[in-house]
Parts: C-alpha cells; structure tokens; sequence
C-alpha cells in the first residue's frame, strides 16, 4: 500500500505539470514543470523524502527499461537521422563532458563545503 500511496503522490504531481502545461499553452513539457514542482515540494519540505523514497528508488533501479522506447524509436528512424549522425554523435560527445566536468565541479565543492562544516564542529568542541 506504500508504494501505491508513493505512486499517487509522484503521479499527482505529474498531472498538475502537465495541466499547467496544457492550461497555460507554456512551451515547457508538463513533466519538466511537474519535476520542478517536485522539487521545490521536496526543498520546501512539504513532502518529505521518505514520503518518495520506496518509488523514487524503484525507478532509479529500472531506469533503463525506460530508455527503451526511445532507442526503438531511434532504430525505426535511422533513415531519417543518418544525413546528421556526425552532428549528433558530437553533440553527444560534447554535452556528455559539459555533464561530467560541471557534475566533478559541483561535487568537488559540496565536499569543500562538508569538510568545513566538520571542522568547525570539532573545532567548536
């Protein structure tokens, strides 16, 4: 019943982005704008992680199961997307180290950040 309560809470909230979406006419998906309203719910702790947890697990788990259909979809529409691989296949080479340095760049400082929390801990001690 947890995950059934989980998979209300995630889906509800999809349904409200893609109402905005639709009901605003916004040129953003409604799944980008429900996990944006995902997120400031979970910032704002008005839901709570472990409200999200057992379901947000399960899709992290199987989540590529996911990307099947587009790769089908990638397949069937080969003919239409081979004039531009070399474009896309840089594209994709490109955007992958943008993701990997900005992601390297971001941990590195989150743990900065941690270490100087402990410090004045035990300094404080």
């Amino acid at each position: 019943m947890k995950i059934f309560r989980e998979a209300i809470i995630i889906l509800g909230i999809y349904l409200v982005g893609e109402l905005i979406s639709k009901g605003f006419s916004l040129p953003l998906p409604g799944n980008i704008i429900g996990m944006i309203i995902l997120l400031v719910l979970l910032f704002t702790k008005v839901i709570k992680v472990e409200k999200i947890e057992s379901i947000s697990t399960f899709f992290l788990d199987h989540l590529s199961f996911f990307f099947i259909p587009a790769g089908v979809g990638l397949i069937s529409s080969f003919s239409s997307i081979k004039d531009s691989l070399i474009y896309i296949l840089l594209l994709c080479l490109i955007t992958t180290a943008i993701v990997v340095i900005s992601t390297g760049t971001i941990v590195q400082y989150v743990i900065k950040i941690k270490e100087k929390k402990i410090k004045k801990g035990y300094n404080a001690k």
